[in-house]
């Protein structure tokens, strides 16, 4: 038994039912990777109740705040010292997060130290891992 979709309205927001035996955590998934968030100028999320929601993607009314500015620039600046970096030592910001078992890869370790400067932490981490990270 299917159930009829709820028409579709311009901004507004579609709800997609599907067929009984149907499971929605397997909708809209491709080659594995389940799709939500912003795809295009359209949004995609799961709602309260389970079911899998579209809606025209919600643009701002008015520009960043001079703090939005700086911290945009913060992770514009960390992703062009990432692309700076060898492939040397990416393989070693990327061993060091699997040697010490991190849930993260070694761009997102990289990027945390470049926005708070935790010197500390990632000397720390050398030691641990047997990596060399930072400059002597």
């Amino acid at each position: 038994m299917t159930r009829p979709r709820t028409p579709a309205l311009p901004g507004s927001a579609v709800a997609v039912r599907t067929m009984a035996h149907q499971r929605l955590d397997h909708l809209f998934t491709v080659l594995g990777f389940v799709i939500w968030g912003d795809l295009g100028p359209t949004t995609i999320y799961r709602n309260h109740r389970g079911l899998v929601t579209f809606f025209n993607k919600t643009w701002p009314h008015k520009p960043p705040s001079p703090e939005q500015v700086i911290q945009r620039a913060k992770f514009t600046d960390a992703a062009t010292a990432w692309q700076s970096l060898t492939r040397q030592e990416k393989d070693q910001w990327h061993k060091a997060t699997r040697v010490a078992c991190l849930c993260m890869h070694g761009y997102d370790l990289f990027v945390h130290w470049y926005t708070s400067g935790d010197t500390a932490a990632i000397r720390t981490l050398e030691r641990q891992t047997g990596t060399t990270l930072l400059p002597p």
